[in-house]
């Protein structure tokens, strides 16, 4: 029997790891259904959704050259085109304001000394920095605000540091390996 994708068959399962449920089809074939694709929910332990010897139907979602066989059980439920997978137990992201759109996002610089260097968030829990009180409007690009370094001071205080920092490591492995050029016996 050829397995074709997008075909669907019933199946016994035969092994379960940790990273999903092998089926076997008929005559001998087997499938991998992935974790992923056993339920519309996050799956955290197969053994909660599968046990070896249920029957199940799959949805063969790819055949590779080398013979494997992707299989699909969330794939096997009919739904209406456009429609959503269940809902999951995950509140609703709250809706953002106009105020909070744009393009703003996560990663800055920290200039704080040998701690690290990128910092989520603004510090405050939230993806932007908060602007301050009685502030009115953006600062000049490149002028730094309320006392702050520009974005340029920190660029550059972050490169010199970076390359103190490989410089030291390149000193200590030469002395390790006896300086430049030294012939070992």
């Amino acid at each position: 029997m050829a397995i074709e994708v997008g075909t669907k068959l019933e199946g016994k399962v035969t092994g379960i790891t940790h990273f999903g449920a092998f089926v076997d089809l008929s005559g001998g074939v087997t499938g991998l259904v992935h974790i992923s694709e056993i339920a519309d929910n996050y799956v955290k332990d197969v053994n909660d959704h599968l046990k070896i010897g249920d029957m199940v139907t799959v949805k063969v979602i790819n055949v590779d050259k080398d013979g494997k066989i992707g299989l699909s059980i969330k794939q096997t439920v009919d739904r209406p085109a456009g429609s959503a997978p269940a809902p999951s137990s995950r509140p609703p992201r709250p809706d953002r304001g106009p105020s909070s759109g744009g393009s703003g996002g996560g990663e800055r610089f920290s200039g704080g000394g040998g701690g690290g260097g990128f910092n989520r968030g603004g510090g405050s829990g939230g993806g932007r920095p908060s602007r301050p009180p009685g502030g009115g409007g953006k600062p000049a690009f490149g002028k730094p605000a309320f006392g702050k370094p520009s974005f340029d001071d920190k660029l550059t205080r972050f490169l010199k540091d970076s390359e103190e920092r490989i410089s030291s490591i390149k000193k200590s492995t030469e002395s390790k390996r006896g300086g430049r050029g030294a012939k070992r016996s």
